[in-house]
């Protein structure tokens, strides 16, 4: 494993930290290698429960490294490569995961690292953290499905705002605009995160999924086939020991258990 990335596990919940303060985060080609296995570790941990995806030092992630990047251009070789072997494989990953995941935005998110944000489950950001959507700034379109996940977050217009202007966008900003789901103190960031995680963690992770697969499908997809996805999800999950626990626990009174059979 490389030292870009930190994976720890407990408690049901892997935390997978970008751990390259000293360049804000930024992704080079190792770091994101490093983060798609780790990922990949997380979604095929049978005891991993919620996932929480974070930054260590004063950002989230920068976005892509552009000293890399640059030397990559020098060798004639540009960013398409990366984009279809990395950065579409981790947005796939953390999006098709089967298992909540929890981004806690820790600082500056710019670029494939604000688009990392957008792609989990909830959103918790520090005081301090803000979303820079900074492709066009170096005459770039959005990658990392951020033309997909930001404008379901924000809707088009602000979609197009961020993404055309490229203006800073503050955490409270970010919170009115329902591009986040709660603001924090920064040095409470984690404690709530975790909490979050851990909440999630002891759920009903078979409803989760589902959940997950259901909502996919609606935003994408026709209102027939939502229907069909509904139908097929329920069927699913009534089948399973969560859900008949569950019920019987509804109806004698008590909190149930869900152990994700």
């Amino acid at each position: 494993m490389s030292d870009t990335v930190r994976y720890e596990s407990g408690g049901g919940i892997a935390t997978i930290t970008l751990d390259r303060p000293e360049a804000l985060n930024s992704l080079t080609v190792e770091s994101k290698e490093a983060l798609l296995a780790s990922l990949e570790r997380a979604r095929d941990d049978a005891h991993v429960r919620a996932v929480i995806l974070t930054g260590s030092g004063r950002a989230f992630c920068a976005g892509q490294d552009l000293q890399e990047h640059a030397a990559a251009l020098d060798r004639g070789t540009g960013l398409m490569d990366t984009v279809r072997l990395h950065y579409n494989p981790i947005v796939t990953t953390l999006t098709g995961m089967a298992k909540p995941v929890v981004a806690a935005v820790n600082g500056m998110a710019a670029g494939a690292g604000a688009a990392l944000a957008f792609a989990a489950d909830l959103r918790v950001a520090a005081q301090s953290a803000s979303f820079l959507m900074a492709f066009s700034g170096v005459g770039l379109g959005p990658d990392t499905g951020a033309s997909w996940t930001l404008q379901r977050l924000v809707g088009r217009g602000r979609a197009s705002e961020m993404l055309l202007l490229g203006e800073r966008v503050s955490s409270e900003r970010a919170l009115e605009w329902g591009m986040v789901n709660k603001v924090v103190p920064d040095w409470d960031l984690m404690e709530t995160a975790g909490a979050l995680a851990a909440r999630l963690a002891a759920g009903p992770t078979l409803a989760y999924a589902g959940i997950k697969e259901a909502l996919e499908v609606a935003s994408s997809r026709g209102f027939e086939e939502a229907l069909r996805t509904e139908a097929d999800v329920q069927e699913r999950l009534a089948a399973t020991a969560d859900h008949r626990n569950a019920t019987a626990a509804f109806v004698a009174k008590r909190r149930p258990t869900f152990e994700g059979r």
